[in-house]
């Protein structure tokens, strides 16, 4: 059933349709080149200055940009307004860049916006944007069949995918699929389509050509934010952050292999493939670390597990398998993962709170690859603070703030408390007991996975605050004093990226 949608240009339809190439060529081009959204499988070419990284930085409302070869940022592109430019009433731009596809040769990155319900289309050689396609409510990830033919997008407000020409830049039909569609992944010879969802407990199997469900996979909890399919097609690994395990799914079968537990808001998993080896990698959010899993024929085993920084979220490997590339949502940087060590090589700063993160190789065949970037938001202060909940002697809490310019960020997030149990939370003058002046922040009730998450901003939290602490509720902070100078405290939302996405 063909649906239409809304769509703002940057230029015309018909110079887009020029100047995408066609089905056929993309798909000869992505056999020629090994570009797919399978991880490559031994034998791609050496990482080089021709290939970038992207994520996307959903509270700058920008797409970083790395060039992998020198592991070097090079700028920005910006979708939006930071935050809180976001806010105003005439505000037309996208917010909260989260999702990223790219399409097989290379040469198109799309970005999915959550809250202005956009679908990015962007040109790798000069970072620029050629359209926008406006779809159904909070889409979240989006990625090109194998053939290049069309863009899947999971539109998980609604419940469908959403598919779109990417030629014409328009939506040409929606596929019902499930409540809470999170995430899009193909197997790479094209026949099927995995989705999985954030708020039912199922994956569901497509038929590519018919745009029908064949296969509804029931999962052990409903939320999972990603999902992956092994380079060999053998395999999909759908993660599940409430309960910090992974899935393994035949891939040829549809069905369930076995579970893993992974650790506490396990995030995004990649696959690594070497002449002696198959790995899968994890980002597990709770416990700052990637979880390095070999493939084997019986349980996955666990071989190393490697700190990254805070929050690792999206990552993905370079072509030649010997790079792991990891967002870091809560130190605005990239994490550079050499395989042959399993250690973490280089660190990069970028934009605010990556999500997804993709390699796309040989995305700038030539030249610099450098026109039309920015800095939106970049090496903006960040500071961490560990955090005590009361009457919760195994919770683990802890607050991030960040720099938004004229205002700042404040995220606070704990796991493992007394479900149902109210505090308050206020931001306080000194580091430790007495904390002197103090505003509240939220109250807040612990949720039954036993998990707090608030987001606040606060007007310039560094000039007068040092810490962030969590009461009872009805208590103030030891030795705290409500401030009598009025602070602007503005309450976002009631859970934080991580918690959310």
């Amino acid at each position: 059933m063909a649906m239409t949608s809304s769509v703002r240009f940057s230029m015309l339809a018909l110079v887009a349709a020029n100047l995408l190439p066609t089905a056929a060529t993309l798909a000869q081009r992505a056999t020629s080149r090994g570009t797919s959204q399978a991880p490559a499988l031994p034998g791609a070419m050496p990482t080089s200055s021709h290939d970038r990284v992207y994520t996307g930085d959903q509270t700058s409302n920008t797409v970083s940009v790395i060039d992998p070869g020198t592991n070097t940022f090079l700028g920005t592109i910006a979708l939006g307004d930071p935050r809180p430019g976001v806010l105003g009433a005439l505000y037309k731009k996208e917010i909260d860049v989260h999702g990223l596809g790219f399409s097989p040769d290379g040469k198109w990155l799309a970005a999915i916006s959550v809250t202005s319900n956009a679908v990015t289309l962007i040109e790798t050689a000069t970072n620029r944007v050629r359209g926008t396609v406006y779809v159904g409510r909070a889409p979240h990830e989006a990625f090109f069949t194998p053939d290049g033919r069309e863009l899947w997008v999971a539109v998980r407000g609604e419940g469908y995918v959403s598919v779109i020409d990417p030629r014409a830049m328009r939506e040409t039909r929606r596929i019902p699929t499930t409540d809470g569609v999170a995430m899009v992944i193909f197997r790479p010879d094209g026949k099927y389509a995995f989705v999985n969802s954030s708020r039912t407990a199922e994956l569901t199997v497509i038929d590519v050509a018919s745009h029908r469900v064949v296969k509804r996979i029931v999962m052990p909890s409903p939320f999972s934010p990603n999902l992956a399919a092994s380079p060999d097609g053998q395999e999909v690994w759908v993660t599940l952050k409430d309960v910090g395990k992974t899935v393994i799914v035949d891939a040829q079968r549809f069905a369930v292999l076995g579970t893993i537990e992974t650790g506490p808001v396990t995030n995004h998993v990649n696959f690594v493939t070497t002449a002696t080896d198959k790995l899968a990698y994890v980002t597990v959010g709770g416990e700052n670390a990637v979880k390095v899993y070999r493939r084997d024929s019986g349980t996955p085993s666990l071989v190393t597990t490697i700190a990254t920084g805070d929050t690792p979220h999206g990552l993905w490997p370079s072509a030649d398998n010997a790079s792991v590339y990891v967002g870091l949502e809560n130190a605005d940087s990239v994490a550079v993962i050499d395989v042959a060590t399993q250690r973490v090589k280089a660190q990069i700063s970028i934009g605010q709170a990556p999500q997804a993160l993709v390699f796309v190789a040989n995305a700038v065949p030539s030249g610099s690859g450098t026109a039309n970037l920015g800095r939106q938001n970049v090496g903006l202060r960040i500071e961490h603070h560990m955090l005590v909940v009361p009457s919760a002697a195994m919770a683990k809490g802890k607050a991030v703030i960040r720099s938004l310019g004229p205002v700042d960020a404040v995220e606070v997030s704990a796991r493992q408390a007394p479900a149902g149990a109210m505090y308050d939370v206020y931001a306080v003058q000194n580091m430790s007991a007495p904390y002197g002046k103090a505003v509240k922040l939220a109250h807040v009730m612990v949720k039954p996975d036993g998990t707090i998450d608030v987001a606040a901003q606060l007007q310039f939290f560094a000039s007068g605050f040092g810490n962030v602490v969590i009461a009872q509720e009805g208590q103030l902070p030891v030795g705290a004093s409500l401030s009598a100078i009025a602070i602007p405290v503005l309450e976002l939302a009631s859970a934080n990226h991580c918690s959310m996405h």
